[in-house]
């Protein structure tokens, strides 16, 4: 059986790669065609289809696939709403895929959960996001778990904040020893893209049906600290935080203050991260 990948970027194409080493066959779900022809010189089997427009999924209905990795973000130049691609879009893509589907991988985020004071959150946790971008994430859980055809074959990864390969904010900034508009205090949650691509595989290899992980390295830093150590490996200055403008999504983002359990992850998938925290992480993205 073969594999659909449904938003393949920063993180689609690394499980993609490593579907590919194992000899899977895999599906791509594209908007672009210029992607599409990318990806097939990948060795992939690219789709032109857009979540948002349901007639363009036709194709999905005769794929002879068992496990889907349901990773789709925002393009905020395609100028359309959060709920339109994350909620109805699921929804034209349930209504397509073929019923002998055996796992529906979903990637989630951790902003479900409230939390401003350092507190520990994990699957058990309550869901009580506070920005619209939790609260339609949310939504899409729950219309992906309560589905009936689904649901009971889904694995919903929240994920803590990506990190990896041309994704350390304000590294231009630290290099020039200007202010970055974030402010040092706050705990970030994170997750090398390496290690969670891993994560996916594991999931889909070990998860019982269905399930929940909250995903993260477990070693929260300050954000002050993080920072700290991406100047030094760029042999920059100490950094300079200032507050964010009040409304930005920055300061939003940096109202949330709390710290990602991965008990149950560990304990029940055993991941073997190559970067375990900030650190090592950072180390092997700006090292010299």
């Amino acid at each position: 059986m073969s594999k659909l990948i449904c938003g393949c970027g920063y993180l689609g194409t690394r499980v993609a790669a490593l579907w590919k080493q194992q000899g899977q066959h895999v599906y791509v779900l594209t908007r672009s065609r210029e992607h599409a022809e990318q990806f097939a010189a990948q060795g992939l089997s690219p789709i032109n289809g857009d979540v948002t427009e349901p007639e363009t999924l036709k194709e999905l209905e005769n794929l002879e696939i068992d496990t889907v990795l349901y990773a789709i973000g925002l393009d905020r130049r395609a100028g359309k709403p959060m709920s339109e691609v994350y909620v109805d879009g699921l929804k034209h893509v349930l209504k397509r895929l073929p019923k002998s589907l055996s796992r529906f991988i979903y990637i989630s985020s951790t902003g479900v959960y409230g939390g401003l004071d350092g507190e520990w959150m994990d699957e058990d946790s309550p869901c009580e996001p506070e920005r619209e971008n939790g609260k339609i994430c949310l939504e899409a859980e729950d219309l992906l778990t309560s589905h009936p055809e689904f649901g009971s074959k889904s694995i919903l990864l929240r994920l803590a904040g990506i990190y990896g390969p041309g994704r350390v904010p304000y590294r231009q900034q630290l290099i020039n020893g200007e202010p970055i508009a974030v402010p040092g205090s706050g705990y970030l949650n994170l997750i090398h893209v390496e290690d969670a691509a891993r994560v996916v595989l594991q999931a889909e290899a070990q998860a019982p049906l269905p399930r929940l992980y909250t995903v993260s390295d477990g070693n929260p830093p300050q954000r002050k600290d993080y920072y700290e150590e991406a100047a030094k490996l760029l042999e920059a200055p100490e950094p300079l935080f200032e507050a964010p403008p009040a409304d930005s999504p920055v300061a939003q983002r940096a109202r949330s203050n709390k710290r990602i359990r991965n008990v149950r992850l560990v304990e029940e998938l055993n991941p073997e991260f190559q970067f375990p925290t900030y650190r090592e992480g950072l180390q092997g993205i700006l090292g010299r």
